[in-house]
Formats: structure tokens, C-alpha cells, sequence
């Protein structure tokens, strides 16, 4: 696995981008600067790029929720450069969209032209609509700063090398970067492109800048860097997902008042928090892993949504996602990639069409019956770029109306070690019938006053739901456990 993901890496940095450079006005600064791409460019690969993060992470499904954070972000968007009176018409006349990801990672970032993420997992963590001002008030500075097509530009003359962000090792929502390659050319390349400290100080500037200006406390802003200075502690990491590429948590916690002073300073009114109306917004957000989107326990993989289960070995990673379930050896050199097949109406026939891929040579194929289901299987070898040989167990089978497909792979000299794995993981694949799994929930926030004073540990349940520690609930609460809660003040507590 690590040489194919050499060979990832490799096709990553050798990309190089084709468009020549564009001399544009900025809509931050008012001069003209060169950029990697026009910003009708940057529109189109934002737009491209769109369709597939919400293939790739679904989008929550809460129509109010949805429409809420769409209201504080047009909000915050009408008093930032981006609808200033002597800003060129081509970005004042861009229209943003901003969407909420199914996703528990807490993370929220933009692509070029005006698309902007926020995930559930962020908000569950977010204690009131100033803090949610100033997250969104940074994301739309990145896409105003032009911060993505800038790097693209500097990366095109030699000043930067393409970092492979995720593929370097680092995580976008929690998905390792070769499972996101699939975003492909322009978009991947500028999702890559490592952002400065400079463009994120600035971004944090007019974060507070635009949550300021349309009357947000901004200064909330430096309790959310807190929390995620929290979530770094709290996972090992030096700084969580969101943060990765930023200015250290602890240094932001100084300067987001700092700057929040200033504009008050100048005669900004700022006395917005909003934090009855956000509490009431995220009061039974989902929280954490949604089992009804698959969850493993004891070796297996359940999805209660669709029925289906299979084992596999509890020591290798699993890594869900809307659309697909992949897993990796502790090795790193073996992988199982398991999908609905939505192209083809037969187990036969969906094998097939891998095998029929270029490159993509079987070696022999058959029908397989298991638990009832009817299945075809194969195995195949292939060549990775670098000319590594790999050697492939495929497994499709009919269940439910759906097409499922296996895809198990290693370096072809290895093969024999995880053949065995990779036929006891596919062919496991079977009906769920255990009503107790099936009949699972997911966990939600309650959001409510205190009934009386007392410290956040004492208003929790004997037993958190699944894997949810205490020292989650204090954190997603902006408190210590031993912090006292005065009556009447919001609380989030999980409940399943």
C-alpha cells in the first residue's frame, strides 16, 4: 500500500497546471494581482467540484438547519468585500451557496467561486451564531482573497510545490486523501494547494471583519479556538482537522478579540451572539457516527438502512463514507474498497466491467453462491504507474435490488498472505436481520436550560451512548466537566 500510495503521490506532483496566468482586480485589496486562474474559472472548478463533496459526504438532512445557516451566511456575505459598492460587478454579482455536510468531523472550508462548508460536527460544537458568523465570515475571506487561485499561480512559477494536503497524510472530513483523488484535475489541485500562514491570518482578519460589521460579537469567535485547541489535545494531534493548515489555536485565541477590538474601536456596534436562536437551531442535530449510515461492532460492518452486514478483521482501519466503505491493514499495504455498483443490473456483469477496464487483466472468473445470494468473482492483475504489480479479488453479488461490489487488492508478490481475508470479508457479505441493530438510532443533542445550578458533570447520564466520552460533552459545551452551570444556562447532552 505505501508504494501505491508512492505512486499517488507521484501523480500528484507531477500535475501541472495549464492555464496561464490571469491579471485580475482583487475584490480584498482593490489592486490587481495575478492569479492561477480567471475567476470565471474558479467558478466553473467550484461549481465542478460541488456536485462531487455532496456525492462524497451527503448533505444533512434538515431543511430548517440548512436554510438557518444559509440565512447567517447571506448575512455575513452582504457585508464582506465580496458586496462592496466599488468591487468589480463579476464578484459582486457571484452568487455563494453554503451547505451543512452530513459529516461529525469538525471542519468547514471553501472552494473557489463561492462554495462554502460548514459540518454538523462543527456546529454540534459551536455555542452560538456569532461563533458561526465568524467560521463563515473566514471561509468567504479565503474565496474573496482568492487565497486557492493565488498558490496556483505562485505553484505555476515555482515559488510552491503541491503539498498533496490529504495525501501527505493528512485528512479531508476525516477521509484519508486517496479516497478524495477522485475529485480529479482542477479541483483536486486547488483543494491540494496549501494555504500560507499569511492567507490564513488574513482570512481570520476578515472573518472577524465581516462578522463585525454585520453587528456579530466577533470577539466569540476566539472560545471556538479554544475548542478546537481542546480537540487537538483531546485526539494526540498537534491541530485538528479544520485547524490543520492554520495558525496555531492558542495564538488565535489572542488575537480574534484584538481584532474584534479594533472594529469596535471604530465604531461598530457589536452586541449579536444569537445563542437562544442557534441553541434552538441545533437542539436534535445528530451527534457523532450515524449508525443508520453503517457502524461496526465486533469485527462487523453493519448498515441498518440498507440491511446488509460483513465481517471483517478488527485490526485493520474502516473508513465510511456516503459512498464508500474502505478498508486498510495495519500495514498499509492491502485494501478492501466495498461500493453499490449503480451501473450494471447483474453480479456477472458488474465484475466484468472492471475486468474489462485497460490495464486490467483476469486472471479467471466464476459464479459464487454465498449465504443464498447470488454472486460472480474474479481475480485480476494490474500495473500501478510506477510498474509495481498488483493482484485483485473482485466480488459482486445480488442483494435487495442493489449491485454491491468488492474490490480487494495488494502487491501482487503479497497476494497470498490476505487472499484468505479478502475472500472471508467479500463473501461474509449477508442479509441483517438482528432487529436490535436495525432498529438503531442515532445520537442527538439535547439542548435545554438548567433546571438547576450545578457542574456540567453532574447533569450527565450515568452512561454516554456509544463511544461518547464525558470529556466530549464538555468540550461540544465550551466547559470544563468540573465547571459549574448556572440555572438557566443552554446545555447540550447526547441522547440516543
Amino acid at each position: 500500500m505505501r508504494r501505491l500510495q508512492s505512486y499517488l503521490l507521484i501523480f500528484i506532483s507531477l500535475f501541472v497546471f495549464s492555464s496561464a496566468c490571469t491579471v485580475q482586480r482583487s475584490p480584498v485589496t482593490g489592486k490587481k494581482r495575478a492569479y492561477g486562474y480567471s475567476w470565471e474559472e474558479e467558478k466553473q472548478i467550484g461549481a465542478d467540484a460541488d456536485k462531487q463533496i455532496q456525492q462524497q459526504y451527503g448533505i444533512y438532512d434538515d431543511e430548517g438547519l440548512r436554510n438557518y445557516v444559509d440565512d447567517v451566511a447571506q448575512d455575513v456575505l452582504a457585508n464582506s468585500d465580496m458586496r462592496g459598492d466599488d468591487v468589480d460587478e463579476m464578484y459582486r454579482t457571484t452568487e455563494f451557496t453554503f451547505r451543512v455536510l452530513d459529516s461529525p468531523v469538525v471542519n468547514a472550508f471553501a472552494l473557489p467561486g463561492g462554495y462554502v462548508y460548514v459540518t454538523r460536527g462543527l456546529l454540534a460544537n459551536l455555542r452560538n451564531e456569532a461563533q458561526l458568523a465568524v467560521v463563515l465570515g473566514h471561509e468567504i475571506g479565503h474565496v474573496a482573497a482568492r487565497h486557492a487561485s493565488q498558490r496556483a499561480f505562485e505553484q505555476q512559477i515555482g515559488q510552491l510545490a503541491l503539498i498533496g494536503g490529504a495525501v501527505a497524510g493528512q485528512e479531508l472530513l476525516g477521509v484519508p486523501g486517496e479516497s478524495i483523488l477522485n475529485l480529479g484535475g482542477q479541483a483536486a489541485q486547488l483543494m491540494f494547494l496549501k494555504y500560507s500562514r499569511d492567507d490564513e491570518s488574513e482570512s481570520d482578519k476578515l472573518g472577524v471583519e465581516y462578522a463585525a460589521k454585520t453587528k456579530y460579537e466577533a470577539a466569540e469567535g476566539a472560545d471556538f479556538f479554544t475548542t478546537l485547541k481542546r480537540l487537538s489535545n483531546q485526539s494526540g494531534q498537534s491541530i485538528p482537522t479544520w485547524a490543520s493548515t492554520h495558525p496555531d489555536p492558542s495564538q488565535r485565541e489572542e488575537r480574534i478579540p484584538q481584532l474584534a477590538e479594533g472594529w469596535r474601536q471604530q465604531g461598530y456596534e457589536m452586541n449579536i451572539e444569537n445563542m437562544d436562536r442557534f441553541m434552538g437551531q441545533i437542539d436534535d442535530i445528530v451527534y457523532g457516527n450515524n449508525p443508520r449510515q453503517g457502524f461496526t461492532e465486533d469485527g462487523v460492518f453493519y448498515h441498518p438502512d440498507l440491511e446488509f452486514k460483513f465481517p471483517y478483521p478488527e485490526d485493520w482501519q474502516l473508513i465510511n463514507t456516503p459512498t464508500a466503505v474502505q478498508v486498510v491493514n495495519p500495514d498499509q499495504n492491502a485494501i478492501m474498497i466495498f461500493q453499490i455498483d449503480g451501473q450494471n443490473n447483474s453480479a456477472q456483469a458488474s465484475v466484468q466491467e472492471f475486468l474489462n477496464q485497460e490495464g486490467v487483466n483476469a486472471v479467471n472468473s466464476s459464479s459464487a453462491s454465498n449465504h443464498g445470494l447470488s454472486g460472480y468473482e474474479a481475480v485480476a492483475t494490474a500495473q500501478t504507474q510506477e510498474g509495481a504489480d498488483v493482484r485483485l479479488y473482485l466480488y459482486s453479488v445480488e442483494y435487495d435490488g442493489n449491485i454491491y461490489r468488492f474490490v480487494t487488492y495488494t502487491l501482487a508478490d503479497q497476494f497470498d498472505s490476505y487472499d484468505d481475508i479478502f475472500m472471508r470479508t467479500s463473501n461474509g457479505f449477508d442479509e441483517l436481520n438482528d432487529s436490535r441493530i436495525l432498529n438503531i438510532q442515532p445520537v442527538r443533542l439535547n439542548v435545554f436550560r438548567a433546571n438547576r445550578t450545578g457542574s456540567l458533570q453532574s447533569f450527565l447520564p450515568s452512561n454516554l451512548p456509544m463511544d461518547i466520552t464525558p470529556e466530549d460533552v464538555a468540550i461540544a459545551n465550551q466547559v470544563e466537566l468540573d465547571q459549574t452551570i448556572q440555572e438557566g444556562t443552554w446545555i447540550k447532552i447526547p441522547q440516543q
